[in-house]
């Protein structure tokens, strides 16, 4: 095998592919970037069995072959190469020759037929979305699922495409996390769990172009995820999610409306004094036309007020700071609508139809 490819060309490509490299396995094989050259593309692939990406990189093949390098190895020279072209060839499938100007690496390689390539993915049912929707919906839900893995349903995000429109819900047990939008064209019902992990890299490595378009593609076991000259293939979390519209209601005692920047900047201020390890409250006292803020860490106290227009009765209420800034963040709004029902239930962050943020509130002792 013989190639040459531009340095921007292979470090875009392989750091596509590497977002499915295992930090930790047992299988060498999979902590390998598989270099195909075997056709008219040179594409690069790399699977852990669970997530597999196959991407093409622009370049100029001389002598067709296959390889597998350690994905770790060959990135990190490829990346300290000298700018321009780089040059890879291969001698059988154990040693495997990169050069660039004058830098010239010699490394171990593999035999190509050792890798297992992404599954064949059925296109029978599928959706297309905008890039830049798809990055958006995934960008304002991803951080309310668990990092956890005693709950495996709530590692992943449900996708539930019901005619024309696509909702997508993340739980982590604290916090419910709901967008919602609309496609183009109108589809099958479907509902499917695709894994964090899996849509946390989409949203990295995919175009935020209103213009390009993702095509997903759905199967019993699989979601494929194709956009500009890279294949995504994940595993879906096998089960049924939980009924979260059971959890939400539209009963309240207490309607707010506020600015969502002055909210957002209060928080982000009442949070310079919690520690890491602290589970401190942020306490929100609701009096006539304003909200008091109030928090008080080992490190001291702040005490901040807000002007409000409120329906409904005055409420102390506490909650986790973090959780509230997440769902504030992921919102675009300049005023922000929060309707509650008492100091032990949930509150809800929402409009009429594209978001819905729950966070459950926490206990407290007020402070005078």
């Amino acid at each position: 095998m013989k190639l040459r490819i531009e340095k921007q060309n292979l470090i875009s490509g392989v750091s596509i592919v590497s977002k499915a490299i295992p930090s930790r396995t047992t299988m060498s094989i999979l902590q390998c970037i598989l270099i195909d050259a075997s056709s008219s593309d040179i594409r690069l692939i790399a699977n852990d069995t669970e997530l597999g990406i196959e991407t093409i990189a622009e370049g100029i093949i001389e002598e067709h072959g296959i390889i597998a390098v350690n994905a770790d190895i060959f990135s990190n020279i490829v990346r300290k190469l000298p700018d321009g072209e780089i040059e890879i060839s291969t001698e059988g499938y154990e040693k495997v020759m990169i050069r660039s100007g004058k830098a010239k690496f010699n490394i171990l390689g593999r035999d190509g037929s050792d890798f297992t390539y992404l599954p064949d993915i059925s296109r029978e049912y599928g959706i297309s979305v905008s890039q830049f929707t798809l990055r958006d919906i995934i960008n304002k839900t991803i951080f309310s699922i668990s990092s956890s893995d005693s709950n495996k349903m709530m590692n992943g995000e449900l996708f539930e495409i019901d005619g024309n429109t696509l909702r997508v819900i993340a739980l982590d047990g604290h916090r419910i996390a709901i967008r919602r939008v609309e496609l183009k064209e109108t589809y099958e019902n479907r509902k499917v769990i695709i894994p964090g992990k899996t849509l946390s890299d989409i949203s990295k490595i995919i175009g935020g172009d209103m213009e390009k378009n993702v095509s997903v593609y759905f199967t019993d076991k699989h979601a494929c995820f194709e956009f500009d000259s890279t294949v995504v293939v994940s595993r879906l979390i096998e089960g049924e999610y939980f009924k979260v519209d059971q959890m939400l209601s539209n009963d309240f005692e207490t309607h707010v409306r506020i600015s969502r920047q002055e909210l957002l900047s209060c928080l982000d201020r009442a949070t310079l004094l919690v520690k890491e390890e602290d589970k401190k409250p942020i306490i929100m006292m609701i009096r006539g036309t304003s909200i008091e803020l109030k928090i008080n860490t080992t490190l001291g106290s702040m005490d901040e007020e807000i002007m409000i227009d409120k329906d409904g009765d005055d409420m102390n209420i506490g909650f986790n700071p973090k959780f509230l800034i997440e769902a504030l963040r992921s919102i675009d709004e300049d005023d922000i609508d929060i309707y509650l029902l008492s100091s032990r239930a949930p509150a809800f962050i929402r409009d009429d139809y594209s978001y819905c943020y729950l966070v459950l509130p926490v206990n407290f002792i007020t402070i005078d």
